[in-house]
């Protein structure tokens, strides 16, 4: 049996939410400097965002609607980051090969959000 969780960094999803948005992170630093008030800073924050609002969701799990509502904005940046992966890709700055890296990512995280979403109760105090 794994650790309790104790807190939202106790969370796998999370853990693999933040482990993303570094890999991002790091993807984007060869992006063109043109890009860099535009489709860096968008995928940053919106990569940024999906581990914030799970932390934000574990603080506002007193109240069901509260968690799912911060649980579904997490998801929401995530379809976000997706997105901008794949503008990433067709503007030729992201190899197939690191798109699919990224996006494979993105959907274990989706998953995983599902999945808690599906169990909410199980997470609210």
């Amino acid at each position: 049996m794994g650790k309790a969780i104790q807190t939202y960094a106790d969370l796998p999803v999370y853990r693999d939410a933040f482990t993303l948005q570094q890999a991002i992170f790091h993807a984007s630093t060869s992006w063109p400097k043109e890009e860099t008030y535009s489709l860096i800073d968008q995928i940053r924050r919106s990569s940024r965002s999906i581990g914030a609002n799970i932390a934000e969701a574990w603080a506002k799990r007193r109240y069901k609607a509260h968690f799912v509502s911060k649980l579904t904005d997490a998801d929401a940046e995530l379809q976000e980051t997706r997105h901008w992966l794949k503008t990433a890709h067709a503007c030729g700055y992201l190899c197939e090969e690191e798109l699919n890296k990224l996006i494979s990512s993105c959907a274990s995280v989706g998953r995983q959000m599902g999945a808690i979403l599906g169990h909410a109760d199980d997470f609210c105090l």
